[in-house]
């Protein structure tokens, strides 16, 4: 709070952060909960989903911040709920890949659609140019935010 008790610009957006979060948190809850999964692993599968390249356990550890073990719990479930699967690389076989399952997308689609519906209708509120600049923001948040290194757990 200033001192006439208003909170400044950055600590109203913080705020709307955190909500935005909470709300997307709630959905990612959900989903897991109907999969059987933690809601790590859903953020496992976000990682491998948007990774430009194929995923590695190496590569979800780092994300993650998780011990080697637990990423293999985690990827052991998600391949025996059926959203993954493990190859081994054909040019060196130690290099595990994951790949996301096609039918796995149709389930996390149905899932998050409301999700889709929500930020469509936001969408509509903004104009092109306005649009640009949110994503702009969103991106160099989430680039600096990735160089924060997580600790292990």
């Amino acid at each position: 709070m200033t001192e006439n008790g208003t909170r400044t610009d950055l600590q109203v957006f913080a705020v709307a952060l955190r909500r935005t979060i909470g709300e997307v948190n709630r959905l990612v809850h959900g989903f897991a909960a109907a999969e059987g999964l933690h809601s790590t692993d859903v953020h496992a599968l976000s990682f491998v989903l948007d990774h430009p390249d194929t995923a590695t356990p190496g590569l979800l550890r780092e994300h993650l911040g998780l011990s080697s073990g637990a990423v293999t719990a985690c990827l052991d479930r998600l391949e025996k709920a059926g959203h993954i699967r493990r190859s081994r690389a054909d040019d060196d076989r130690r290099v595990v890949r994951i790949h996301y399952l096609p039918g796995a997308r149709t389930a996390a689609r149905a899932h998050f659609m409301p999700l889709a519906v929500a930020a469509g209708r936001a969408n509509d509120r903004f104009t092109e140019d306005e649009l640009s600049l949110v994503l702009r923001y969103l991106d160099a948040l989430n680039d600096e935010l990735g160089e924060q290194r997580v600790p292990l757990r």
